[in-house]
């Protein structure tokens, strides 16, 4: 049997992963992206924010996958960008960071009253990232909106008390980023882990 560029990618590898995947979290607005980009600056291995990128892709094309028009379109386009991002950091070895995971599209479905698809349950029992998950608290101070992040604060607090009980429910542990610059931010972050 030949092999293909295809064998390589198996979703079953998340499970035996070398890979420490840590997710950074929390308010939108809240200094996440900087933080990500110190931690990809020291060296480690980050992976953006998928929302983020496929508001841009669907801007780009025209397209109605958008969290304010057809969330369910959206948060199935998240997942499977966010799966990817798993897989694909099943390879790594030692701290893989995330902007955001495939629980967020289950919060914030759940926090709407929609319906959440069972194989989106069954991803996120699957697909299990390290057990301390960091979270930006909000911080009024540095929220920006832009092209991709429309909406205001107030629309970012509605989500963040979901998306913390979110994870705390899977049975993650939420470590509070401090308010402070980046680079005591990427500290924190490293001497939590032990590095």
């Amino acid at each position: 049997m030949t092999s293909t560029l295809e064998d390589g990618y198996q979703p079953c590898a998340v499970a035996n992963s070398g890979c420490r995947a840590v997710v950074i979290t929390g308010c939108s607005g809240g200094g996440k992206s900087t933080l990500l980009a110190e931690l990809a600056r020291r060296g480690h291995r980050v992976f953006p924010e998928p929302g983020r990128q496929i508001v841009r892709e669907q801007d780009w094309i025209g397209g109605d996958a958008l969290p304010w028009s057809e969330p369910l379109k959206f948060a199935e386009l998240v997942l499977s960008r966010g799966l990817h991002q798993r897989i694909t950091a099943a390879a790594e070895d030692g701290l893989v960071f995330f902007d955001r995971s495939i629980i967020e599209p289950l919060s914030g479905l759940e926090r709407l009253g929609l319906p959440v698809p069972g194989h989106l349950r069954r991803a996120v029992e699957l697909c299990r990232y390290d057990r301390t998950v960091f979270v930006a608290p909000p911080w009024p101070e540095i929220f920006r909106r832009d092209a991709e992040r429309r909406h205001g604060l107030d629309e970012a607090l509605e989500d963040y008390e979901p998306l913390r009980a979110s994870y705390s429910s899977l049975g993650y542990r939420l470590v509070e980023l401090p308010k402070t610059d980046v680079g005591a931010r990427a500290d924190f972050v490293l001497a939590q882990l032990g590095q």
